[in-house]
C-alpha cells in the first residue's frame, strides 16, 4: 500500500507581476507531482509559495521554508553564501541550451547607438538582486568604460518591464533587461531598439539539502523527464537540462568584481 502524501513547498519570488506566477507554474507543478509521486509509490502534493520579493524569496530557501525553488543565478549565489547545503538539481532549458540574453536598450529614436555613447545620460537598472538588471549589465557597461559616475544618473526599478516601459516612455537614456521581455514589448508597441547583447545562465531549480536523498534524486528524475506540451507552453520553457553550481562561475566573478563599476575611472 502506498505510504501517505509527500507535502513539498515550492517557493518563488515576483520578479514578474504575481498574477501570472499561479498560472505560469501551477500546470508544470502538476505534472512534477505526478512524476516524483511515480518514483516515490506515493502521492505527492506541492504547494506553491510566493515572495513578494526577491529577498524574501532568498531568506525563504536560506532558512528551509522551501523544498524545492526556483531562483535567478544571482539570487541563488547569494543564497549558497549563506547556507551551503543548497544543491542544484537542474537548470532551464532555453530553446535547448543553458544560456539565455540581456540587452541594453534605448529608445527608438535616440541618438545613442553604442555604450560608450551613454556617458553623461540616464540608466534604469532593474532589481539590485538581478543578475540582468544589475550584475551582468553594470559588468558590460564598465568593459565598454561606463562606469557609475560617468553615468548623469541611474536608478534600480525593480522588474524587467518596468524597465522597459520607463526606456520606451522616454524617462530614461537607456536599460537593462531580459531579451524575451525586450522582444515582448517590442510587439506591443513600446519603441526601444538594443544597443548591445550579453549572455546570462538560466535559472536553478534547487533543494534545501546537499544529500542524494531519495526524495532529491526523485525531484531531479522528474525534472529532467517533463515533457508535456501544455505544462511547458504556459512555463515558456523547452523542459530542463542537467546543471551544477560550476555552471554560474562566471556570474559568481561578475558579483565579486561589482564594486569595480562604482569606482570612478583614473584619468589617463
Amino acid at each position: 500500500m502506498p505510504e501517505s502524501s509527500v507535502e513539498l513547498v515550492f517557493g518563488i519570488y515576483t520578479a514578474d507581476k504575481p498574477s501570472a506566477v499561479v498560472a505560469q507554474f501551477r500546470p508544470l507543478l502538476n505534472q512534477l507531482e505526478l512524476a516524483i509521486g511515480q518514483q516515490l509509490n506515493q502521492p505527492v502534493h506541492i504547494k506553491l509559495d510566493i515572495a513578494a520579493t526577491y529577498e524574501k524569496g532568498i531568506e525563504n530557501v536560506v532558512a528551509g521554508k522551501v523544498d524545492l525553488a526556483r531562483l535567478g543565478p544571482a539570487s541563488y549565489i547569494l543564497a549558497k553564501q549563506q547556507n551551503d547545503d543548497l544543491s542544484i538539481v537542474a537548470l532551464e532549458s532555453s530553446k535547448g541550451k543553458k544560456i539565455f540574453y540581456g540587452v541594453i536598450a534605448v529608445h527608438q529614436q535616440s541618438d545613442i547607438h553604442s555604450i560608450e555613447d551613454l556617458k553623461g545620460k540616464t540608466f534604469a537598472f532593474g532589481n539590485e538582486k538581478s543578475t540582468i538588471g544589475r550584475f551582468l549589465s553594470q559588468q558590460q557597461l564598465h568593459e565598454n568604460g561606463i562606469s557609475a559616475s560617468d553615468l548623469k544618473s541611474y536608478k534600480y526599478l525593480g522588474r524587467h518591464d518596468a524597465v522597459g516601459a520607463a526606456v520606451g516612455g522616454g524617462f530614461y537614456d537607456a536599460g537593462a533587461l531580459k531579451e524575451s521581455t525586450f522582444k515582448k514589448q517590442l510587439n506591443k508597441g513600446i519603441p526601444m531598439r538594443a544597443i548591445a547583447k550579453f549572455p546570462n545562465v538560466t535559472k536553478p531549480w534547487i533543494v534545501s539539502t546537499r544529500e542524494d536523498s531519495q526524495l532529491n534524486i526523485a525531484i531531479k528524475k522528474a525534472l529532467l523527464s517533463i515533457d508535456d506540451p501544455a505544462a511547458l507552453r504556459a512555463f515558456g520553457k523547452q523542459g530542463f537540462l542537467e546543471g551544477s553550481d560550476a555552471d554560474y562561475a562566471r556570474i559568481r566573478q561578475s558579483m565579486a568584481n561589482n564594486d569595480d563599476f562604482f569606482e570612478r575611472q583614473r584619468e589617463p
